[in-house]
């Protein structure tokens, strides 16, 4: 049996960990060979460790649920585009020890890798604001409600997904509604049915979802979705719409993963690029 640990707790110093272990599992394929991808016998800081035992044993089908029901009002706050960026950035940490810029810094290298390998301008936008939804930890929401890989709940847990085993203090595993491979859902039902776990990606899928291209909200959606983007579970609940839509998410993934470093990039200088591209497509302010 393992221990249940505070779910208060937030074991991470910071949340880019969370983004160091995911380069670790899925490192550029230039860096590594094929085989040692999804290396679970690496040693991993038990900091990490900690944050998926919170993660996995919390994010029940009730959990979410709530979660949905408290910020899908939409009355944390109002803020355009630029103010949430810039709100962000109060999730800097000072003993990051991979990267020392503010989150805005990376939010800018994912979109103008993509601006410069030019794909369309909504493409661009969607690097820029896709980590936008972590504010929720400036909510007051606790790290693994915000972070970590996500995937559905209602039905069976996937082996697949990191640390599968701490997904046995979860009650949802001992629930036989939720417990079976289908659970509450229909084979092919199509990821619109289906519920995923709580954190950034969902709650910013539903801040932005009226005032964007669909591609862009699937990339949004589920750009953490690492057991169904990148390990093919799942794919019993996918329709053909949304494995024709997970070609961006994958196209997505390696900008997310492989474009953070410590140059920073001169803002003054792309500001009216990013100025002009929010008001093509967002009001001046959203409900948060």
């Amino acid at each position: 049996m393992i221990e249940p640990i505070n779910p208060e707790q937030n074991p991470l110093d910071d949340l880019h960990q969370w983004e160091e272990d995911l380069l670790a599992r899925y490192p550029h394929p230039e860096n590594k060979k094929g085989k040692e991808f999804r290396n679970y016998n690496a040693e991993v800081r038990p900091c990490v460790k900690n944050f998926y035992q919170l993660n996995h044993e919390n994010q029940t089908f009730e959990f979410v649920q709530k979660k949905r029901q408290e910020f899908l009002k939409f009355n944390q706050r109002k803020m355009g585009i630029w103010e949430a960026a810039e709100f962000l950035n109060n999730l800097v940490d000072d003993s990051d020890p991979d990267i020392d810029l503010p989150q805005i810094d990376h939010l800018f290298q994912t979109s103008e890798a993509i601006r410069k390998d030019g794909h369309p301008d909504w493409f661009v936008l969607t690097g820029f604001i896709h980590d936008l939804g972590k504010i929720l930890c400036l909510f007051g929401e606790p790290q693994w409600a915000v972070v970590g890989d996500t995937f559905p709940v209602g039905c069976a847990f996937s082996d697949k997904i990191v640390f599968p085993e701490f997904f046995a203090n979860n009650p949802d595993s001992k629930n036989p509604e939720y417990s079976t491979e289908l659970g509450i859902y229909q084979k092919g039902c199509g990821l619109d049915q289906v519920f995923m776990s709580w954190g950034h990606d969902e709650y910013l899928y539903h801040v932005v979802k009226d005032f964007l291209p669909e591609e862009a909200l699937y990339i949004i959606r589920y750009h953490s979705f690492y057991p169904g983007h990148r390990e093919g579970e799942y794919d019993f609940l996918m329709n053909d719409h949304d494995r024709e839509m997970f070609r961006w998410v994958r196209k997505f993934n390696p900008y997310d993963l492989y474009t953070k470093c410590t140059n920073q990039i001169n803002r003054d200088e792309i500001r009216p690029y990013y100025d002009d591209l929010i008001r093509k497509y967002f009001p001046s302010e959203l409900n948060w």
